[in-house]
């Protein structure tokens, strides 16, 4: 197994009085993907957006416990908050590309890190639209706006726009819902190739496609994390009888 990346520790979290996490804790080892499946409004994506403090953005919330990344809390008070989600890229449900050209849709994270030449620029546009497996498709379309793209190309963009910043870790909150079977097979592919280089973490409500793409595969349900161990033993062999309900089609 490969070394921790991500430690969490009893973590809690209430949007208000409603708890939506309940005491979970977690190990997610590097450079590897870690698929969280359950049924919708389990806590899944609410536990994904902790790993890079997205829920700071709501209203009310309090969280308890601790994340440990790299075994830094990201809770510290001290932890600067713009960094940490450099380091944890965020890949949405829905794509959002910016109303940009595809090269400013890239350049812009290295742009607000300080980045200004434009061989740098040009260098780290190319290097991350190939590493996202799009470069072939748009490279003569750089200075088209992003938003011509095709759904499954814009979300392609956006891993780029991910990758172009340099992030460890990439979240991907159901990534491939909104795409075609093609568009989908070839996210999979790319999350394939990403984890030689990036710990991937993904939340997905397919489970085939947890099956396909994850080394690790944990369930949750109503809050509580009911189970986690390597995906191919938590689909032929689970220890809890929830898990092989869930997975079986008897629930959710």
């Amino acid at each position: 197994m490969n070394d921790i990346k991500v430690r969490v520790k009893d973590l809690s979290l209430r949007y208000g009085t409603n708890q939506a996490l309940k005491n979970i804790s977690m190990n997610i080892p590097e450079k590897m993907v870690t698929a969280f499946i359950g049924p919708s409004g389990c806590g899944k994506s609410t536990f994904l957006r902790t790993l890079n403090r997205m829920n700071d953005l709501i209203e009310n919330v309090t969280i308890e416990g601790e994340v440990l990344i790299d075994n830094i809390n990201i809770y510290d008070k001290n932890i600067d908050v713009v960094n940490l989600r450099k380091k944890v890229g965020m890949i949405f449900q829905k794509s959002n590309p910016f109303a940009k050209s595809v090269y400013e849709n890239i350049a812009f994270g290295p742009r607000i890190n300080g980045i200004s030449q434009k061989s740098v620029l040009d260098e780290i546009v190319e290097r991350s639209l190939i590493q996202a497996a799009i470069w072939d498709e748009v490279k003569d379309r750089l200075f088209n706006s992003a938003l011509s793209l095709s759904g499954g190309q814009q979300q392609r963009i956006c891993i780029a726009r991910s990758l172009a910043v340099n992030p460890e870790i990439i979240l991907m909150d159901e990534p491939a819902s909104a795409l075609d079977p093609i568009s989908t097979a070839k996210i999979e592919e790319l999350i394939h190739e990403l984890k030689q280089d990036y710990t991937i973490i993904i939340v997905t409500h397919n489970m085939q496609q947890a099956a396909r793409t994850s080394d690790l595969t944990a369930l949750f349900y109503l809050g509580d994390l009911i189970e986690m161990n390597r995906t191919e033993i938590i689909f032929s062999n689970p220890a809890k009888k929830q898990t092989e309900d869930y997975i079986s089609g008897r629930f959710g």
